[in-house]
């Protein structure tokens, strides 16, 4: 009998419309012979169904149903492809824990921890992972620019700290720089962390668990035209994205490791894409995303096709692990 998949997506931050393209991906190459998949958008003021005529069906919250031509439709699992909050920090992870219902990203905790840079960088640092010397800063809280120059160096990044997809971050190459840079990493969030540059390759490496066993991809090197991999960089070609990255087998020995330590350290399970820029040979992490972009541009999936996984094998993938 065929799963009722609810396929989530759209959110409640800035990265809306991309979620809407992930999530109409994965729509797109779910194996109809063996799923029924359901476009749930949700949004601030409403969660509702989307039918293949565009036709809306409101979702009842109590139960996460949908009625449908006078059924109600209950789903045996959900596809998780909302990028920012509330898919990736927990919220949504802990509803459907709540409800007893399956989904395809890590559980509400870990969510929460990788979602929050901060928090994350904190929790591995004690594991000896490498990363960026870094400055917190919260709203509110008093600027000193003498005391995170001389913390960080320059140029520095400062990024918000519960955010994706490059919104809210700025690379600061001078001091008169700065205040800008921060309040426009406080339209994003309240919470923003500010962190040294690191001047190497950088490179992303997916991370899923595939057939009941974690699986790490090829890592993928990125060079953006711009000054850094911005918004811009990311999703309107102004990058090259070049899979299998040109490194040396040890440093790509050493990233695949690492990656791979840091899923298991942490508790992961189903898809993710932690991001490094190598120091010499030693990878230093900057961030993890744990429901990263599946349109057929974005880096889960071009690392997944070199390593000999359709969209639809992948897409699968994590609706098996989800159910097991």
């Amino acid at each position: 009998m065929k799963k009722n998949i609810a396929i989530i997506m759209g959110g409640y931050s800035s990265e809306y419309h991309i979620s809407i393209k992930s999530g109409n991906v994965v729509h797109k190459y779910l194996d109809r012979a063996k799923y029924n998949p359901y476009r749930i958008i949700i949004t601030k003021d409403r969660w509702f169904y989307l039918d293949e005529g565009n036709r809306e069906h409101p979702m009842q919250k109590s139960d996460f149903t949908i009625s449908v031509d006078g059924n109600t439709v209950h789903f045996d699992c959900v596809f998780n492809a909302i990028h920012g909050t509330p898919g990736e920090d927990g919220l949504m992870q802990a509803y459907f824990e709540l409800l007893g219902i399956p989904q395809t990203s890590c559980n509400h905790y870990e969510a929460a921890l990788t979602f929050n840079k901060r928090d994350l960088l904190s929790t591995l640092k004690p594991y000896g992972v490498p990363c960026a010397t870094s400055y917190f800063l919260n709203k509110g809280q008093t600027i000193d620019e003498d005391a995170i120059v001389d913390k960080v160096g320059l140029p520095c990044f400062v990024k918000a700290n519960r955010a994706g997809s490059s919104y809210g971050v700025s690379k600061v190459h001078k001091k008169e720089s700065l205040g800008q840079a921060i309040d426009d990493a406080f339209k994003e969030d309240t919470q923003i962390i500010i962190e040294s540059f690191l001047d190497g390759t950088e490179v992303s490496v997916g991370v899923i668990t595939y057939n009941n066993k974690v699986t790490v991809f090829p890592a993928t090197e990125i060079i953006s035209e711009n000054d850094f991999f911005d918004f811009e960089a990311k999703y309107m070609g102004k990058s090259q994205e070049i899979t299998p990255a040109r490194i040396s087998e040890k440093q790509e020995s050493k990233v695949r490791q690492l990656a791979e330590f840091i899923y298991k350290t942490l508790g992961l399970k189903g898809y993710t894409r932690s991001e490094f820029i190598f120091i010499g040979d030693e990878p230093h992490l900057l961030e993890i995303n744990t429901t990263p972009g599946l349109t057929e541009e974005s880096l889960l999936p071009q690392q997944a096709n070199t390593a000999g996984i359709s969209l639809e094998a992948l897409f699968d993938s994590a609706i098996v692990e989800a159910l097991r």
